[in-house]
């Protein structure tokens, strides 16, 4: 086989690369005698020869995505002038996969549609990822995208204006039996008052219900963010995956924050994820979530966030003349007591000592310490997580996507694109760990062992600890190889402080339990125990200690569940003109860096143009043919849906509020009665069957090492 050009071959090795999933680069040329003409060429995988760390930090390596591997192809100039390839090296060292192949940098470009598309907005003061989700939907999904966010990063900066809408209530329930239609799995129940206005709603995609099944363990459910102009609280259950990143379960907009609601709140959800209760639940410290989550989840633990309360402090200590000095002994009661008895000890003598028996607030907290303290709850496992802040995380990650002015409609709608965002972030992590690794910094077996199976990001948490271990952790006392006490030499906000832990070790099985409960509180390891295996010289570590929760190369069926929100963009002529706007982008990539063929493109389309632009007296018509939006009859008119009005404007527990809802912490909050409806209607809709995923869910790629099929025959 011959090619034309240099770039020919580079554009077949390219694409070949693709579609076997792993990317290219050029490793050298040579010229000709005269050093004019390139006369050969290499290609090689991206992941060949070795790159050592550019941290500063030794001993926080960055990923490289760089492993010695030795597939490449040679080519060469013939008589003729054309490039004909002389040698290739099929094989490869590592694992491909071509679904991620496009993230590589390779097979990533800025059409010239989109630049100039994100240097108008940056003008206009539109954000990045506003742009970037319109791309998105534009072109049909993340994987139909020739770039990614980061590729745009330098385009545009900021926007703060959602457009606004009438008829929320019937909008949302035109919206959620459409998605059913497209996902028999999608679940959404609709509250109606007395009036049959809309009072809370949940919603909760295929995607999430799936997930749930693998990390619905431990959740975290805040309600103290404004998303739209009626001031209706969004709720999101929110958990976390195997990168540690949040992961939406479902969530809900309700009207008032009362045990009424929040009970039809979590029931709708419990029936949503087929009537399994999360093992734990982490939520503020609220009076009508904590009495709901005792009626619909009686067997789950429950937390308040650590973070929440210890804000409250100061201000409950009021005045009190030492009130520094009392919270200097509450710190040290809370987060250095490594056993409930030492907690309890040291509480009564703070209260002794500074005469607080009467202190109603302390009293209290003290009685439901169970639910907060640390020593309590660390044998629990709770995924490393002791706040809400993941929840928050959720809420500040929708500030992209919508505003305090938003409608319920608008929201609903923001939500899918938000939901999109982030499956596709939990995809870019899997690419990474899947195509790089943090080198190892010590040659330690077991270092190997968990880089082999974890992601990166919970690879290095494994990282920290075991070098953490070995340099501030010394073994001080052995009893008869079972009893441990390891001392660890702590720096907290520049105070030194000698911290001693103690392990109950099984020689045997080689499983010990450390008085830090490091390892059922996050699902890590603790470098007390690592520092136990050093010295025992234990090379790998147990399979108890490998959680599956944490691997990479676990096949996950949520994963392979799509994503089906995708707009109300549905008429056949929106379709026709959305083909013709792509057709017509992709020409002029084609034609606007050659003068001759620009003109001569630009000279046949005025032509088309001036024989389909129709007269003048016609020109109002055409203008009314594209509506911005289709009514809601079109989306589902042969649905029978009950009508039913937008929500009132909710009255909020505290003062009222402009923007986002400051928590409790942030702002002392008021609670006042909020009048209730009895009377109670539900809209359900929930097909979810047999558990089956949809039927266009993606497929479980191959693991490709090495083929040779169409390179072989260029060699022919």
């Amino acid at each position: 086989m011959e090619f034309e050009s240099r770039e020919a071959i580079y554009e077949f090795y390219k694409a070949y690369g693709k579609r076997l999933g792993f990317p290219i680069r050029t490793r050298s040329t040579t010229k000709d005698k005269r050093g004019r003409e390139i006369v050969s060429v290499v290609l090689e995988c991206s992941r060949a020869g070795h790159r050592g760390s550019q941290s500063k930090n030794q001993l926080k390596p960055q990923p490289s995505m760089q492993i010695g591997c030795g597939a490449r192809l040679r080519a060469h100039v013939i008589y003729s002038g054309l490039w004909q390839i002389s040698k290739v090296f099929l094989q490869h060292s590592h694992p491909m996969s071509p679904t991620k192949a496009r993230l590589f940098r390779c097979h990533r470009r800025m059409t010239h549609g989109m630049a100039r598309k994100l240097a108008i907005n940056e003008v206009a003061g539109i954000r990045l990822n506003k742009s970037f989700t319109a791309a998105v939907v534009e072109a049909g999904g993340y994987d139909q995208l020739p770039f990614i966010e980061k590729d745009c990063r330098n385009y545009i900066d900021k926007v703060r204006q959602l457009r606004l809408g009438s008829g929320d209530a019937i909008a949302i329930q035109g919206f959620f039996a459409k998605m059913q239609d497209q996902c028999p799995g999608f679940f959404f129940v609709i509250d109606l008052d007395e009036e049959s206005r809309l009072r809370n709603v949940f919603w909760a995609d295929n995607r999430s219900r799936y997930a749930y099944k693998e990390f619905g363990d431990v959740i975290t459910f805040d309600t103290t963010y404004l998303t739209n102009r009626y001031d209706m609280p969004f709720a999101p259950f929110v958990g976390v995956n195997h990168h540690g990143q949040s992961l939406l379960m479902g969530c809900g907009l309700v009207s008032n924050e009362d045990t009424q609601t929040f009970v039809w709140l979590f029931k709708a959800w419990l029936e949503c994820m087929d009537g399994i209760a999360p093992m734990g639940i982490i939520t503020d410290q609220d009076r009508a979530m904590q009495n709901a989550i005792a009626i619909v989840f009686p067997n789950s633990n429950h937390r308040w966030c650590l973070w929440h309360i210890m804000k409250k402090v100061p201000e409950k200590l009021g005045g009190d003349a030492h009130k520094d000095e009392i919270l200097d002994v509450i710190h040290d009661c809370i987060y250095d007591s490594q056993y409930t008895q030492e907690f309890e000890e040291k509480w009564l003598d703070m209260v002794q000592r500074f005469a607080l028996q009467e202190h109603d607030w302390l009293r209290v907290m003290y009685n439901e310490r169970k639910r907060w303290v640390p020593c309590y709850l660390k044998p629990t496992f709770w995924a490393g997580m002791s706040t809400t802040q993941r929840s928050e995380s959720i809420n500040a990650f929708f500030d992209k996507f919508v505003n305090s002015k938003t409608t319920l409609k608008q929201f609903v709608e923001q939500y899918g694109c938000a939901l999109r965002d982030k499956v596709e972030k939990e995809f870019q992590a899997d690419t990474s760990s899947f195509t790089k690794m943090i080198p190892c910094v010590t040659r330690y077996p077991m270092e190997k062992q968990v880089q082999q199976i974890y992601t990166i990001s919970k690879f290095a948490e494994f990282q920290r600890e075991l070098l953490e271990g070995k340099l501030y952790c010394d073994i001080i006392l052995c009893e008869d190889g079972r009893k441990y006490t390891v001392q660890e030499h702590m720096d907290i906000n520049g105070f030194r402080k000698i911290v001693n832990f103690h392990i109950d070790f099984d020689p045997i099985t080689c499983v010990g339990i450390c008085s830090c409960h490091l390892f059922e509180f996050r699902g890590m390891i603790c470098r007390h125990l690592l520092v136990i295996f050093v010295r025992l010289d234990i090379h790998d570590l147990p399979e108890v200690y490998l959680m599956s929760r944490w691997r990479k190369d676990m096949k996950r069926a949520y994963q392979r569940v799509k994503i089906n929100y995708d707009g109300w963009i549905t008429t056949v002529e929106q379709q026709r003109f959305d083909k013709l706007c792509k057709t017509f982008e992709s020409l002029a990539n084609m034609v606007a860096d050659d003068e001759a063929k620009y003109s001569e493109v630009l000279l046949w389309l005025e032509t088309q143009l001036t024989t389909y632009t129709p007269p003048l007296s016609h020109s109002c018509i055409v203008g009314n043919m594209t509506p911005l939006e289709e009514p809601i009859t079109n989306i589902r008119a042969e649905v029978p849906l009950p009508p039913i009005g937008d929500p009132k404007s909710t009255k909020r527990k505290g003062a009222p509020k402009k923007n986002r809802a400051k928590g409790p912490l942030e702002k002392g909050k008021k609670k006042g009665r909020v009048n209730k409806d009895n009377a109670r209607a539900t809209t359900t809709r929930n097909q979810l069957g047999n558990g089956e995923g949809p039927s266009n869910a993606g497929a479980i790629v191959p693991m490709l090492y090495s083929t040779g099929l169409d390179l072989n025959l260029c060699l022919m």
